[in-house]
């Protein structure tokens, strides 16, 4: 954990104390705050000095010298830490600086991320040249280890091997090890992952889980073998039996999980006043659900669930902060801490009128002040998509009548369809379409059916998916074609076509999976797609959801995977592979 140790060298650490003694002139200085103090667990007012990037001084006094220092009068307003998602996955759709760029505007300002699609995607070297870039970005950027790929790969073992994993657990910005996707293996005998988290333990690094509908025996066992804390939780008493076993609760509110109400309103019923073990989370939802903020809108929630105002900002801050072992750099406004600072109107609305990220000002009096881009994308091997291969007639043969239907967002079953799929286009009669995965290099296919994703779609391509391979479904094989060689065209995408025509994209140049869009105008485009699904027979609110965890395991009852047409339960596979007719 270098940085959260030495993130200042010697030179700096001693410029640090002569603006102290009075040599030096802070850079900032907000005078008359009314602050909240997380160690007083109050409201005090107070001069908060700031040199660079880090809070020098909080008290009663002003400096010496002010000639290089810009001074604000903070009298009549609320100064909080900055907010902290804990669990982000920062490529759903936008990609990692613009979901920071857009968040940063509601006050969130520090991300802990996933690692899975870098994993993936990228060589170890390439995916640490990367973190090393983010760490330029006025956000602070920390990370996950993942332990498997939350779907059956064909590769799993030699991907997720101990060289990598050992690797990306000592990287000083990773933070812990997980989501343990893979629950079930590491509970049933696998050793290995078992090494992983005692490795991740021994690093003082924290193991995140996901645990699901785990009955209080399944918890009791997983925290015996090393998870600290869960996220997934959807009633207040399956957050309270987590905490009765001495986890830490990430409380969430997602896209295709809005639960936090809930979950306060009976945490509340049930007793609970002390919320020192609890934070939020927004887990990883697609930009449309982040239009009004992030962890902004959760800190409002709790506060008319009658959380007191207190424990609802230190939910979205200092708690996770002590809780990831960088309480002395993140989470409070302090002395020493980096300059991660939200200016409020009042305690009551968390949406910041101004924020300070790094000592910089990213808002300014309901302004964003900071509109730059600076991840050189091609210099990190993130590139489009090149898809130098091509479908032929003959790969879109559909003979295996056991499918998968769509319950909800995510949550599928087996069904055996009765319909004749022997024939070119589907009836708009009926709600089942074509569903092929085939692999991003062009070497193989999965081609079944699928009931409840729409009833008048032509066709669509997706090249973002849980796995990275692409997505076709429709009922019209020849839109499935067109809008596959849109996205060929794009460089990766997802693309609705009707009557052989392209009637709306989204373009996802960096790796077939991300945008480079500004959030602002992504949002438009995806709430853009989700209409004409909808009006199209889908049924639910987060297509994307649905088409990135098609191929998830760790999701019941069916997924379509790289090793085949999987059964969850059984562990069985229901339909192989299928090389392509030509191969590339």
């Amino acid at each position: 954990m270098g940085e959260n140790q030495f993130r200042w060298n010697n030179k700096q650490l001693r410029e640090h104390v002569e603006v102290i003694d009075g040599k030096r002139s802070p850079h900032v200085l907000i005078k008359n705050a009314n602050y909240l103090n997380s160690y007083m667990r109050e409201w005090v007012q107070a001069h908060i000095w700031i040199y660079d990037d880090r809070i020098i001084y909080v008290g009663e006094k002003l400096p010496a010298q002010l000639q290089e220092c810009e001074v604000i009068d903070c009298d009549g307003k609320y100064v909080v830490p900055s907010y902290i998602e804990p669990h982000a996955h920062p490529y759903q759709l936008y990609n990692p600086e613009t979901l920071a760029n857009h968040a940063m505007q509601f006050g969130t300002t520090t991300f802990i991320n996933d690692n899975l699609t870098l994993f993936f995607t990228l060589k170890r070297e390439e995916s640490f040249h990367l973190l090393d870039e983010f760490k330029k970005l006025p956000a602070s950027m920390y990370w996950w280890c993942r332990f498997d790929g939350q779907t059956e790969l064909q590769n799993g073992e030699s991907l997720f091997n101990s060289e990598e994993i050992i690797e990306w657990l000592q990287h000083e910005a990773v933070l812990q090890g997980g989501e343990l996707t893979a629950w079930p293996k590491l509970l049933h005998g696998d050793d290995e992952m078992l090494t992983w988290v005692q490795e991740t333990k021994r690093l003082q690094k924290k193991v995140e889980g996901h645990f699901p509908g785990a009955s209080e025996a399944t918890l009791v066992k997983l925290k015996l073998l090393g998870t600290d804390c869960d996220h997934e939780a959807m009633t207040g008493q399956e957050a309270l039996t987590r905490l009765m076993q001495g986890y830490t609760v990430s409380l969430r509110n997602s896209s295709i999980r809005p639960d936090l109400e809930v979950l306060l309103k009976e945490l509340l019923e049930l007793g609970v006043k002390q919320f020192d073990r609890f934070f939020f989370t927004t887990d990883g939802s697609h930009p449309s659900f982040y239009e009004n903020g992030m962890t902004n809108v959760m800190i409002t929630t709790a506060i008319k669930q009658g959380v007191p105002v207190i424990d609802a900002y230190h939910m979205a801050s200092y708690n996770i902060a002590r809780y990831y072992n960088m309480e002395h750099i993140h989470g409070s406004i302090a002395t020493g801490r980096i300059a991660n600072i939200n200016i409020l109107e009042s305690k009551e609305n968390p949406v910041p009128a101004s924020v300070i990220a790094k000592g910089k000002w990213v808002k300014r009096d309901g302004v964003n002040t900071y509109e730059g881009l600076h991840i050189d994308w091609g210099k990190c091997k993130v590139t489009p998509l090149s898809l130098d291969w091509s479908i032929e007639k003959e790969d879109m043969i559909f003979s295996n009548k056991t499918g998968i239907h769509l319950l909800n967002n995510v949550i599928t079953k087996p069904y055996i369809s009765e319909i004749n799929i022997d024939c070119d286009e589907l009836s708009t009669d009926h709600d089942e379409c074509f569903l092929m995965m085939i692999a991003r290099n062009g070497s193989w296919r999965v081609n079944t059916v699928v009931k409840g994703f729409a009833k008048e779609l032509g066709g669509l391509a997706s090249s973002y998916s849980g796995t990275g391979d692409i997505i076709l479904i429709g009922k019209s094989k020849g839109d499935m074609l067109t809008a596959f060689h849109r996205i060929k065209e794009l460089g990766g995408g997802m693309v609705i076509a009707e009557k052989n025509e392209v009637l709306h994209e989204i373009a996802l140049p960096l790796l077939g999976i991300m945008s480079n869009l500004k959030m602002s105008e992504l949002i438009q485009e995806e709430k853009q797609m989700v209409k004409l699904l909808q009006e199209r027979g889908y049924a639910y609110d987060d297509p994307a959801f649905t088409i990135l965890f098609f191929s998830a395991t760790h999701l019941p009852f069916i997924r379509v995977t790289p090793i085949g047409l999987y059964d969850v339960k059984s562990g069985k596979i229901i339909a192989s592979p299928v090389n392509l007719i030509k191969q590339y």
